[in-house]
């Protein structure tokens, strides 16, 4: 229930803020170009706060969080007096309606330029793409790639870790062969060696497209030695202390940390005799297994983590820029993020995605959650990239978003006058089906994921 919560405030927390500089933008441009903004609302529905500025604009924070809208004077659907007429946004010429729609998408993939950049300035744990193993009877597994070797490049751009090495190898979903590039462990050369991809079965909701190639991430050694005891645990009660390292259940050595949690979570309830190596001293302990449950079934727990070997050396950096360079690589990175999701779309449309790949609300404010949990440099990160997606789908040529009220306004300009009013209806019902249609199909996706 408490992830539930959490992951609630975040999603209002991220989509509020998307809203709001969206929103912001066609509000900034409108008063820029002379259009009198009647009310600019983050959500729907009932207002929770309201307020009035000196120009007669209204401010609403309302009760759906889930968008937000900036109203502007129209004759189309206001009456407007003949002293206001030259404030309504119909009474604007071309250009100024065309300025006004675009701004709300531009602002948009401004704020992910300023959450990377951010996120750079403060800079972000993480570690280079080093490849634990290699799984056999995969597309890696038939190349020279070896083990414990580091992902440099994929395709033509260089990659620095495994977030960076997934996003490239996904805009290459649909086509036949992938260039990686990989330095063997311990070597100062790189090699690029090609996979032949016509047969790769990539299932976002199941896998990464890392691991779906073959990959398995490089972690460090899990050993016996405990590195973390919780507070009135089953563990605490016993008597295990951190640093012991587990030698012993009734008798049995354990080989790893595995066998560890294989033996403890089949006997819930359970008296168990622990052997342990505490400085130097060999010490038994005897106490009861805790137990939790999941989905109905209850296993062993004791309520201890254990300690991680040491990382290879040069491994682990903080992925961090000054004040000037982490201006360029904000702006290249949210390049990437609009590249890589117009390729997606793309993809979609020629059905090498399928729309069962497609997410809403639920997901987003999952992620929105575990962001938020991980960190702000995370949350920025998060945030970054529904503005970017927020701002493509946006640009999208159905008349009911941004981008087929542009098209309409394309139209007025090549052809000289507007386009007829009972068109747009036709093309603003149609595109609220379309829309209607996908956001069903996202949120049947997203139940069925839970």
């Amino acid at each position: 229930m408490l992830d539930l919560i959490h992951n609630i405030l975040s999603f209002i927390l991220a989509i509020g803020i998307l809203v709001a500089v969206h929103e912001w933008g066609h509000f900034w441009v409108a008063r820029r170009c002379g259009v009198k903004v009647l009310r600019f609302s983050i959500g729907f529905g009932k207002a929770l706060w309201r307020r009035t500025d000196k120009l007669g604009t209204e401010y609403v924070i309302a009760a759906i969080p889930l968008g937000g809208y900036v109203k502007m004077l129209d004759e189309r659907v206001d009456e407007v007096s003949s002293a206001d007429l030259p404030y309504a946004f119909n009474q604007q010429n071309v250009w100024k309606k065309i300025a006004i729609i675009a701004a709300g998408p531009l602002v948009n993939f401004i704020f992910a330029v300023f959450a990377l950049y951010v996120m750079f300035l403060i800079g972000v744990p993480t570690s280079k793409a080093m490849i634990g193993e290699i799984v056999p009877d995969t597309i890696v597994s038939q190349s020279a790639i070896s083990a414990n070797s580091t992902v440099t490049a994929v395709g033509a751009r260089n990659t620095r870790n495994w977030e960076e090495v997934n996003f490239e190898l996904m805009s290459y979903i649909g086509r036949d062969t992938i260039d990686i590039t990989w330095q063997p462990k311990g070597q100062q050369f790189e090699k690029t060696t090609t996979l032949n991809i016509k047969n790769w079965q990539f299932d976002p909701d199941k896998s990464s497209a890392v691991s779906s190639l073959g990959f398995t991430v490089f972690r460090p050694e899990i050993l016996p030695v405990l590195g973390q005891v919780v507070e009135n645990s089953a563990a605490e009660r016993i008597g295990l202390q951190v640093g012991d390292k587990i030698l012993q259940f009734d008798g049995t050595t354990m080989q790893n940390w595995e066998q560890i949690v294989g033996y403890v979570s089949k006997r819930p309830g359970q008296t168990v005799e622990i052997e342990i190596e505490r400085a130097g001293q060999l010490v038994k302990l005897v106490g009861l297994v805790g137990d939790k449950t999941d989905n109905g079934v209850t296993r062993g727990y004791m309520g201890f983590t254990p300690t991680l070997g040491d990382w290879p050396e040069g491994v682990l950096f903080d992925y961090q820029y000054g004040f000037i360079d982490g201006i360029g690589k904000a702006l290249d990175r949210t390049w990437r993020l609009m590249t890589l999701s117009v390729e997606m779309l793309g993809k979609l449309i020629t059905g090498d995605v399928s729309v069962k790949n497609l997410s809403g609300p639920i997901a987003i404010a999952q992620g929105a959650g575990m962001s938020a949990s991980s960190g702000l440099v995370y949350f920025l990160s998060f945030l970054a990239l529904i503005s970017v997606n927020l701002g493509i789908i946006n640009l999208l040529p159905l008349p009911v978003l941004d981008g087929g009220h542009l098209l309409y306004y394309f139209i007025e300009l090549v052809s000289g006058r507007p386009v007829p009013e009972s068109v747009q209806e036709i093309g603003f019902k149609i595109g609220g089906v379309i829309l209607l249609l996908l956001m069903s199909i996202a949120i049947v996706n997203d139940i069925t994921r839970l």
